[in-house]
């Protein structure tokens, strides 16, 4: 019988490459398995994770999950990928509200309507949800990321996040820029991995639980 999950599940398969293996049992157990007083020969506790823990719930002395993943990736190159994706879909959108007629930047001013740029939001919306949900879903990585050698990956296990990982990370991500201010968010979004410590998370990846690293 196939082990492969149902179409249109959604998860990533069992044999991704990309997951880290489950940990192995390090032994210890138990200290009332031990006949013995367990403080007599009991192990110095390990010491804490860097920056108090895993955020999702791992607690004070969680592994870091972190451990067994490529290397965190730089956030310049993350920027340099994301503008390449913007222009990649922003050439698409612009032809397509020129092949409906929906463009916002009409010369004769007449011709804009508050119609046009709702049509065109909705266009860009669709285009780059879309494109990041569908692309990061097969692989990991969009054509910026994967010409920048990047990929999105869970935190929880260094897989190819699922598609509903992917989309509510896209939607985070440009559901607000297409609507509402386009600048603005996108560089609080994917700029917050500038400053987040230890995982260099922008706000879509904390929303997904994804990280992105190396894939060099």
């Amino acid at each position: 019988m196939s082990t492969e999950p149902p179409p249109g599940s959604g998860q990533p398969p069992d044999d991704d490459p990309f997951r880290k293996p489950p940990p192995t049992d390090q032994g210890g157990g138990s200290p009332y398995d031990n006949p013995q007083n367990p403080y007599d020969s009991a192990p110095p506790p390990p010491p804490p994770p860097p920056y108090g823990g895993d955020p999702y719930g791992g607690g004070y002395g969680a592994a870091d999950p972190l451990a067994g993943m490529p290397p965190l990736a730089d956030s310049g190159k993350r920027v340099l990928a994301r503008i390449i994706d913007i222009i990649l879909i922003a050439i698409v959108v612009g032809l397509l509200s020129w092949l409906f007629g929906v463009g916002q930047y009409d010369i004769d001013t007449d011709d804009m309507s508050a119609g046009k740029r709702l049509a065109q939001s909705l266009i860009g919306a669709i285009l780059y949800v879309g494109y990041d949900t569908i692309m990061t879903a097969k692989t990991g990585q969009t054509l910026g990321k994967k010409w920048l050698k990047l990929r999105v990956a869970n935190l929880s296990d260094g897989a190819t996040p699922s598609m509903q990982s992917n989309l509510l990370r896209a939607v985070v991500l440009w559901v607000p820029a297409v609507f509402c201010c386009a600048c603005i968010w996108t560089a609080i979004c994917g700029g917050w991995s500038f400053f987040d410590k230890p995982y260099k998370q922008g706000l879509h990846d904390k929303a997904a639980k994804t990280v992105v690293v190396s894939a060099a």
